[in-house]
């Protein structure tokens, strides 16, 4: 007769995984016995006439009709300025090496893009300027910067 193949150890482990396991069990039980739950009303959310997240349905007769073109989802259009007027600033940084800078406007503070292909003279930084703008890839680019 051969040997039972389960030793001592063997059992004692499965006693403590079998014991682990049920204690598991209870708790799982436990928490979700003291859990509030309560299903989906209790999860409920509301956003009431002043835009606060509050447990209660908002009241229906305070509710606002909106006109679907009222409602604007893009950027707003920016005011058209003329693009060929000269316009006065000062070169607030620019790299010889890298080949471009930036000109601040003097009288909106404006910051715009200036490569060298836009000079018609060599700058250097705090400079006075006059330039014109055109559209670029990026923004507004100076062009046709000249030192004042």
């Amino acid at each position: 007769m051969s040997k039972s193949q389960e030793t001592y150890s063997k059992k004692e482990k499965e006693k403590k995984r079998l014991k682990k396991r049920k204690e598991k069990q209870e708790k799982r039980a436990e928490r979700k016995a003291a859990s509030k739950g309560g299903g989906l009303d209790n999860m409920m959310a509301y956003i009431d006439e002043n835009g606060d997240i509050s447990d209660t349905p908002p009241d229906p007769e305070k509710k606002v009709e909106f006109e679907l073109e009222d409602i604007v989802t893009s950027v707003p259009k920016q005011e058209a300025f003329d693009m060929d007027a000269v316009r006065e600033g000062k070169i607030d940084f620019f790299n010889t090496d890298k080949g471009f800078g930036f000109i601040k406007e003097s009288g909106t503070g404006d910051s715009y893009f200036v490569h060298y292909k836009g000079l018609t003279e060599d700058v250097d930084e705090g400079n006075k300027v006059s330039f014109q703008l055109e559209k670029g890839m990026k923004g507004l680019n100076a062009i046709n910067v000249k030192k004042i």
